[in-house]
């Protein structure tokens, strides 16, 4: 202990001994020591697991989901909540395990608050984050339904009926109601929708697609008319698209098109019979085998080309925008008949007199005798072989009216 004097007071005051200052230094190292190494540790492990964390969420939002495979899809529907979705995924084959990877994932990319109604695919290798940005995006699945050029209305109604997962909402029309239900009530169906393929996702239905096709089939009709040659004995529209419509179910070689155009085209401007067989199946209908005999070309109904004059009162198929080209821009010439070449190559061979014309048949024939041709035979006038239907004044076909 030391003792001071001040101001004639004494002061006491007391000094540890050096061994005890010595511990207590020492004890303060060490504590200090410990906490530093509590300190580093835990800097470790949050480290760690912040480490882990990340590596469990990249490694989630880039592997292939568990539920992917080919065909298999995902429905968002109207209304649908992110927690919905994540019910969806459950019940698809997603473990709910990682449903806080989905949440933050679906944070992170902006899905969760903007999802997209429609149909989503979950083919193999898709991703977590490929899914929820298509989501976000509504980068829904497209399907396909192509209309065949030539097809009839018929053939047109059976394959959309097939079409999935379109909604059938035709079904129960008949092509009357059918038309009407378009806006084009007393518009006859055969001929008006476009041979194209179509697009269409989940909630489309059958009459989305037929109004399409029938808006593009109205396009098509009007530029190539818009643009026909000059001095056409077609009168309008309606015409060029009933003459385009047998041009489809004659040929479908481009470089036969608008010569088989123009054939047609010099019939009727010289007032000759169409005598093409297309027209005589058409008005058979349903009633049709293979097979076309003399009574059918004998019969009176309004498509046996064979007997009426001009053209049959409505289209028989759908044609495509090169047969409409076609008849609007017919090949020039004076050629009246065509015949296929049975050669195999699918072209025809023309003729401007029927004695030309018989030649060519004969050729056909002598080759079908002796087994060498290949696909039938078609054109005009062709079906009675050798003795063509009288025309509207009663001359041969051929001869001038």
């Amino acid at each position: 202990m030391a003792v001071a004097s001040r101001g004639g007071r004494r002061t006491h005051r007391l000094v540890a001994p050096a061994s005890v200052l010595r511990r207590g230094a020492c004890l303060s190292r060490k504590r200090k020591s410990r906490f530093g190494w509590i300190f580093v540790l835990s800097a470790l492990l949050v480290g760690a697991a912040a480490y882990w964390a990340f590596d469990r969420y990249a490694g989630f939002a880039d592997a292939p989901l568990a539920s992917a495979k080919t065909d298999a899809s995902i429905v968002v529907a109207r209304g649908d909540s992110f927690a919905s979705v994540l019910g969806k995924l459950h019940a698809a084959g997603e473990s709910p395990a990682r449903d806080m990877e989905w949440r933050l994932l679906a944070r992170q990319l902006g899905t969760a608050g903007h999802l997209q109604v429609g149909e989503y695919a979950l083919g193999p290798g898709t991703t977590p984050r490929d899914l929820l940005v298509r989501m976000r995006d509504g980068k829904v699945i497209s399907r396909r339904f192509t209309i065949v050029e030539g097809w009839n209305i018929r053939q047109l109604r059976a394959a959309l009926a097939k079409a999935m997962p379109l909604e059938h909402e035709t079904a129960a029309l008949d092509d009357a109601a059918l038309m009407a239900k378009l806006g084009f009530a007393g518009q006859h169906p055969e001929g008006r929708f476009l041979p194209e393929t179509y697009l269409y996702t989940r909630g489309d239905s059958d009459l989305d697609v037929l109004a399409r096709a029938h808006a593009a089939m109205q396009q098509a009709l009007d530029e190539a008319w818009k643009t026909r040659a000059p001095g056409l004995p077609l009168k309008s529209q309606d015409e060029a698209l009933t003459l385009a419509s047998i041009v489809e179910k004659e040929t479908g070689v481009a470089e036969d098109r608008a010569r088989i155009a123009g054939v047609f085209v010099n019939r009727i401007a010289k007032g000759m019979r169409l005598e093409t067989d297309p027209t005589v199946v058409y008005g058979l209908g349903t009633r049709y085998d293979g097979n076309i005999r003399k009574r059918d070309l004998q019969a009176d109904n309004p498509y046996n080309t064979y007997r009426i004059a001009g053209l049959p009162p409505t289209p028989i198929s759908m044609p495509g925008k090169a047969a409409l080209q076609a008849v609007t821009h017919p090949a020039p010439g004076n050629v009246v008949y065509f015949v296929s070449s049975g050669d195999g190559s699918g072209r025809s061979l023309f003729a401007a007199t029927y004695a030309e014309h018989q030649a060519n048949v004969r050729a056909y024939l002598a080759r079908y005798r002796a087994g060498l041709a290949k696909g039938p035979l078609t054109g005009t006038a062709t079906s009675d072989d050798a003795a063509p239907a009288p025309t509207s004044t009663t001359t041969p076909a051929g001869s001038p009216p």
